[in-house]
C-alpha cells in the first residue's frame, strides 16, 4: 500500500515531506519521491528503493518550493525503478496515488489515440495525463480533476499539484483512506494522520478525512 503526503507551507517543505513520508514506511515501498514548485515551475526528484536514496538526490539537487507532494511506491504496474516511481507529472502538473486504476488501459489508450505520450508503466500515470488533456480543453484544475475523477473506477486516494499554483493542492478519494491536516499557516494531506504527526519544533495538526469518498 503506497504512501501519499501534501504540503502548502510558508517556507521550503521537501525535509517535512521527506519526514511524512518516513512515518509511512511501516506500509512498506520499492521506490519515493517528491515535487514541488521552483518559481512556479514543477520540480520532481525520484530515486528507486530506500528513502535515503532520495535524501541524498535532495542533497545533491535540494529543492526550495513551498508546496509539494511525496510518495512512497509498493508497485503493482510497472517494474519497481525511477522512471515508475512517483510523482508523475505532465507540464501542468504532478500527482502521486494511492490505490489501483481498474480501466487504466482502456483510458490509456483512448489519450494515446488523441496524442499523449506515455513514459511509464503504470496506472497512476493515465491520470495524469487525462487530467492535462481535460485542462488542454480549457478547463482549470478543479474541474478537470471534477471531470476526471468519475472516468476512474477502482479505490484510490489521490493528490495533485498544478504548475503555476504555489498555494493550492487539490486531494480526492474513493474507498481508499486521505486525511486532511491544518497547523499555523499551513495546510496537509495523507494516507492518514500517522504521516501529518507533527515534529517537535512545528505547531499542532489537527486533522480530519477528505472526500468524495
Amino acid at each position: 500500500m503506497c504512501g501519499i503526503v501534501g504540503i502548502v507551507g510558508r517556507e521550503a517543505v521537501s525535509g517535512q515531506v521527506v519526514d511524512a513520508l518516513r512515518r509511512l514506511e511501516y506500509r512498506g515501498y520499492d521506490s519515493a519521491g517528491i515535487a514541488t514548485l521552483e518559481a512556479g515551475r514543477l520540480e520532481r526528484r525520484r530515486a528507486e528503493g530506500k528513502l535515503s536514496n532520495l535524501q541524498l538526490k535532495l542533497l545533491q539537487n535540494p529543492l526550495a518550493g513551498a508546496i509539494g507532494i511525496g510518495h512512497t511506491r509498493w508497485a503493482t504496474h510497472g517494474r519497481p525503478n525511477e522512471t515508475n516511481a512517483h510523482p508523475h507529472a505532465t507540464e501542468r502538473l504532478a500527482v502521486v496515488h494511492n490505490g489501483i486504476i481498474e480501466n487504466f488501459r482502456e483510458l490509456k489508450a483512448e489519450l494515446a489515440a488523441q496524442g499523449c505520450a506515455f513514459e511509464t508503466e503504470t496506472d497512476t500515470e493515465v491520470v495524469a495525463q487525462l487530467v492535462s488533456h481535460l485542462m488542454r480543453t480549457g478547463l482549470g484544475p478543479v474541474a478537470a480533476v471534477e471531470a476526471a475523477l468519475p472516468r476512474l473506477r477502482g479505490a484510490f486516494a489521490l493528490a495533485f499539484l498544478f504548475a503555476g499554483q504555489e498555494d493550492f493542492l487539490i486531494g480526492a478519494r474513493h474507498g481508499a483512506p486521505l486525511a486532511v491536516g491544518f497547523g499555523d499557516g499551513e495546510t496537509y494531506l495523507g494516507s492518514d494522520a500517522l504521516a501529518l504527526a507533527p515534529s517537535p519544533t512545528r505547531s499542532p495538526i489537527s486533522t480530519r478525512a477528505t472526500g468524495p469518498s
